[in-house]
């Protein structure tokens, strides 16, 4: 929960930089679907930047080639720690904020859908369907293809508030509002999300607004009829005034009823609307402040990158000679070195044995290419833990290394496949016949690994593992030490076998 919180912030403080870019540069420009697409993109984009990972690779040649060996690590039991006040608080007031205005958003989809189904439909040839409701003081709005109005709009039959309506319907501002809500309830906590949410709902009535006026009606009744729909007063009272006097003393930020899921003729602040109906349209050139974004864009990814090494280990160069009919001499450091010519053994005809082997191995040398060092190791299904206790309930103490008194450090190695099994064990560092292969019995029965990968890829992994054999001196049952620890004293006790 803690990382998605550190993610949520990281999108809370990209909302802040890019809605800050839209109010300075674009907030005031006449070309609204731009600033529509603006705002959706910079909201969206907020939530998918902090999830993009640019890994830059930088190569290290070394000179010798290590082996991974987990003899140094060491068995600890770790204390559990309990967590602090703020880790069980922060995530429980985000849940309850998140819950809250889902729930919101919820009950006013809920509240509408149910207010369309007890309405009495209209189907229009335009595929909308008007919705009449019997509820005087529910003002007229739209959601999806539906427009509700009351008995005496409907009856009033304004053409340009259903002009207003339809342009709602047809820029599909629903799909907008439901999405932006959503994105606001993982940022309820963010005043900037909600200036977003609100600046992008007043774009949605400057676009209804532009598709009235683009009709032919005339724009001074157009703003009377707003007003005297958002005052809730009769148009008499206020025929004879102007625009902006009668906007100071009425109140224009009501909500539409409840719905807050709905598009409605007074969602917005009404003198911008006015203003924005009579602003100059935005030049061409205007389009260039579109251009900051993308340095915006390339600093997040920048901040969000990362850095993998990758090793290179160079293999020492190999003295190739050349075969000739005459000697040649080398000169390796500060000797010199004459290599003759063999001369070629003679063909023999004696038929060659066949001996079928009961074994099947195959040299390192010829199998698929593998890693000694990867930027993810595999890993043991379980992790470390589970590896030991495996080792601790399967190896057992040969009978005759016990009579001969046989214990010291068998260290094998293994290539883990690209499928996670067992390949090619074999003995590096060997004690005793008997203690090499009960320890290589140990390691092939071992289940499949998680793999290894390079690059994103899944690759084949060397990997190197010690085992202590030791008997005490007490003549207690023999032990099998796990990178330097007693298997007995840390899991279980393992009788001899």
């Amino acid at each position: 929960m803690q990382d998605f919180l550190i993610y949520d912030a990281k999108v809370a403080v990209l909302i802040v930089v890019f809605y800050m870019f839209y109010r300075l540069l674009l907030s005031r420009e006449t070309f609204h679907r731009v600033n529509r697409v603006v705002l959706l993109l910079t909201a969206v984009a907020s939530f998918v930047l902090p999830l993009c990972v640019i890994t830059l690779h930088k190569t290290v040649a070394l000179e010798v080639t290590p082996t991974v060996s987990v003899g140094d690590l060491q068995m600890e039991i770790a204390e559990e720690t309990k967590p602090e006040v703020w880790q069980i608080v922060l995530p429980l007031i985000f849940i309850i904020g998140v819950v809250a205005m889902l729930g919101h958003t919820l009950a006013s989809i809920l509240k509408v859908i149910l207010l369309i189904r007890r309405s009495e439909r209209h189907p229009q040839p335009d595929g909308t369907i008007l919705c009449v409701t019997g509820n005087a003081e529910v003002p007229p709005f739209s959601w999806m293809r539906y427009i509700v109005m009351n008995r005496s709009d409907y009856e009033a039959n304004d053409a340009a508030i259903l002009a207003h309506e339809r342009g709602h319907i047809r820029l599909r501002h629903s799909l907008d509002v439901v999405l932006v809500d959503l994105l606001t309830a993982l940022q309820w906590f963010n005043p900037a999300m909600w200036m977003l949410r609100q600046d992008l709902r007043a774009i949605h009535e400057y676009e209804a607004d532009g598709k009235v006026l683009s009709q032919g009606i005339n724009a001074r009744q157009y703003q009377y009829l707003l007003i005297t729909k958002a005052a809730s007063i009769g148009f008499t009272e206020v025929a004879h005034a102007r625009p902006f006097e009668q906007v100071r003393w009425i109140s224009l930020n009501r909500n539409i009823g409840g719905y807050s899921i709905a598009n409605g003729i007074n969602h917005s602040t009404l003198k911008n609307r006015i203003t924005m109906m009579l602003h100059t349209k935005s030049s061409s050139r205007s389009y260039c402040k579109l251009l900051a974004l993308l340095p915006i864009v390339g600093i997040t990814l920048a901040l969000n990158a990362r850095t993998v090494t990758d090793y290179v280990y160079q293999q020492p160069q190999k003295k190739i000679i050349k075969k000739g009919k005459k000697s040649a001499t080398v000169k390796m450091g500060s000797q010199q070195v004459t290599v003759v010519e063999q001369p070629k053994a003679e063909k023999t005809t004696k038929p060659v044995e066949v001996i079928q082997a009961k074994e099947v191995f195959t040299p390192v040398e010829q199998m698929p290419e593998f890693f000694d060092v990867v930027e993810q190791m595999p890993e043991y299904p379980g992790g470390s833990m589970a590896m030991f206790e495996y080792l601790s309930k399967n190896i057992h103490y040969p009978k005759d290394a016990e009579e001969q008194q046989l214990q010291g450090r068998v260290i094998a190695t293994f290539v883990v496949m690209k499928d996670g099994s067992i390949s090619n064990a074999k003995v590096v560092k060997s004690v005793s016949p008997s203690l090499d292969e009960e320890a290589l019995r140990c390691i092939n029965g071992m289940p499949n690994w998680t793999p290894g990968r390079q690059n994103g890829k899944v690759v084949n992994v060397k990997y190197t593992i010690p085992i202590n054999f030791r008997l005490d001196k007490a003549k207690e049952a023999p032990k099998a030490k796990i990178n330097g620890v007693a298997a007995k004293d840390v899991i279980s006790r393992q009788e001899p076998r």
